[in-house]
């Protein structure tokens, strides 16, 4: 039986999330070869009746420090802002693991990020998506409160947003999303 999951695990210090079902190996990374303490899979279907993607409640194997947590993002290689935003989650203090691919499309596909929703990035943290030029703040506020979302984006790619930052600042609104598509905004800025 074929099953989704994602992998986490200590490399050199630093905890590392990936997408099991051989997305690592296809990547050319070496995926866990079976469960430790710091490898939890995770089954996909049940994660969907919650409304999460990841692993790791607080206090669950394998969950992330609310202190730290472990940013993964998809990006492109040459997309600038993406680099930006990913600068703006170190700089306050996430620890971010970003993987260069050349289609994020079926990334936002596996998330349940809708044409509605997208940016030019898609990144998990803690069991949640986060779509777009989120702030950093926005991410830990979900973190913290743990609403039962799949995640939240910023559509598009407002103007002064972090990563878009330039010579004006519009209005955005930060959304949450669940798995049958409804979405609220989460945050006004």
């Amino acid at each position: 039986m074929k099953r989704d999951c994602i992998w986490m695990g200590a490399i050199g210090g630093i905890v590392a999330i990936g997408l099991g079902t051989g997305a690592a190996r296809d990547r050319g990374d070496a995926a866990p070869a079976a469960p430790s303490p710091v490898v939890e899979y995770v089954d996909t279907a049940a994660l969907a009746s919650r409304g999460g993607v990841g692993a790791g409640e607080a206090g669950a194997p394998g969950a992330v420090a609310a202190s730290s947590p472990t940013v993964t993002v998809y990006k492109s290689p040459t997309c600038g802002c993406c680099k930006k935003w990913v600068e703006h989650l170190r700089e306050n203090g996430f620890e971010v693991v970003s993987h260069d691919v050349q289609d994020v499309t079926p990334i936002k596909e596996r998330y349940g990020v809708t044409q509605a929703l997208a940016s030019c990035h898609t990144a998990v943290v803690d069991g949640y998506v986060v779509e777009g030029h989120v702030p950093a703040s926005t991410i830990r506020r979900l973190l913290e409160e743990r609403p039962e979302v799949v995640g939240i984006a910023v559509p598009g790619m407002p103007m002064g947003s972090p990563g878009m930052e330039g010579p004006r600042k519009d209005r955005y609104d930060v959304v949450s999303f669940d798995r049958s598509g409804r979405t609220q905004v989460y945050e006004r800025h």
